[in-house]
């Protein structure tokens, strides 16, 4: 049976819930990985007003669509940063904002990413996806020398701010599906390794794939799937494609999205330099049957042509199992004796 795709809504947060599931189905979606942004799932409502995912129910139902992840980037990001100024304040919730006092909003942040698992399996949806910050992000360059033990505080500081969040995933039933992102605990394949350590293995905290970030930083998606097969809890789908030619530097430059003097860029499924389809074979190989959900995020394409496409190219690798093996036949008895 073909897995299901969704379309993730956090880059159409800007336009009402009913419109994004309109277009969603005439896209020919599944489903939505519904954002904690914008009026699509709002967390606050979600546990204090009667009735309010039962309106998120049903505009899903109305449109032929279901839910199976909530994502929730923009809350978790503060939990672990070790610098918190305007950004967090542009894409936080007033409500943990608060007074902009760095370790208050650190807190409220957690808090908030608990009550996420606590509205997440009241709608039903089993995996809410999310960034964790880091307070150690701002010393990859690891200059001016940075201790060893400076390192090791950075991985016990996420271990201790998000131990009590997951203790909230783990009573709700609920599991967290980290992005591996440049910004975040675990960006790449040995901080992964480490924040799991971290965390102590506790099945709570798992992985969301993006191949995208792998891309530029000269990763191996394949690879790193079937070596964290066991926590690969969603999949979200985009590209990047490089363009370094000598001049354009792998870290951006401080140059905006779609600068040709960017060393790379994010641009729609089927058009970078992921490779869809061993992706694809790998995720069926280790037995992943949740939902591929892409997310658009291109400053070349225009969105309204990016997710339908991305959708087409990705469902042409979503091949269904061979009911026998091929070479099952070759020492078949065709007489039957």
């Amino acid at each position: 049976m073909a897995r299901p795709f969704t379309l993730f809504t956090g880059q159409w947060a800007d336009l009402p819930l009913e419109e994004v599931c309109r277009l969603a189905r005439d896209f020919g979606y599944d489903g939505l990985e519904l954002a904690c942004w914008g009026d699509h799932f709002e967390v606050d409502r979600a546990l204090a007003e009667p009735g309010y995912l039962a309106t998120r129910g049903r505009l899903l139902d109305k449109y032929g669509l279901k839910c199976w992840a909530v994502s929730n980037h923009l809350v978790g990001q503060a939990v672990c940063d070790a610098i918190i100024d305007e950004r967090h304040h542009a894409i936080l919730p007033a409500r943990v904002w608060g007074d902009g006092e760095p370790e208050g909003v650190r807190r409220r942040a957690a808090a908030e990413m608990a009550d996420t698992a606590r509205a997440a399996a009241a709608f039903g949806a089993r995996t809410v996806v999310g960034f964790t910050g880091s307070a150690i992000w701002h010393l990859v360059a690891m200059f001016p020398p940075v201790a060893p033990s400076t390192i090791e505080a950075g991985y016990t500081d996420f271990a201790e701010r998000w131990g009590p969040v997951l203790d909230a995933f783990d009573a709700e039933g609920v599991r967290f599906a980290h992005e591996v992102h440049p910004g975040e605990i675990a960006y790449d394949y040995w901080t992964t390794r480490r924040a799991l350590e971290a965390v102590g293995d506790r099945p709570a905290f798992g992985l969301n794939f993006d191949p995208s970030h792998f891309v530029w930083q000269d990763l191996d998606p394949v690879g790193f799937l079937y070596d964290f097969r066991d926590r690969i809890y969603h999949v979200d789908c985009k590209e990047a494609r490089r363009r370094l030619d000598g001049r354009n530097g792998r870290l951006g430059s401080h140059l905006p999205w779609g600068d040709p003097r960017r060393g790379w860029d994010f641009v729609s499924a089927g058009h970078g330099e992921v490779p869809w389809e061993d992706v694809f074979r790998m995720l069926r190989s280790i037995g992943y049957e949740g939902p591929v959900s892409v997310e658009w995020e291109d400053p070349g394409m225009d969105r309204l042509q990016g997710a339908p496409e991305a959708l087409a190219h990705l469902k042409a690798y979503d091949y269904e199992p061979p009911a026998a093996a091929f070479d099952a036949a070759f020492g078949a008895d065709p007489s039957g004796g």
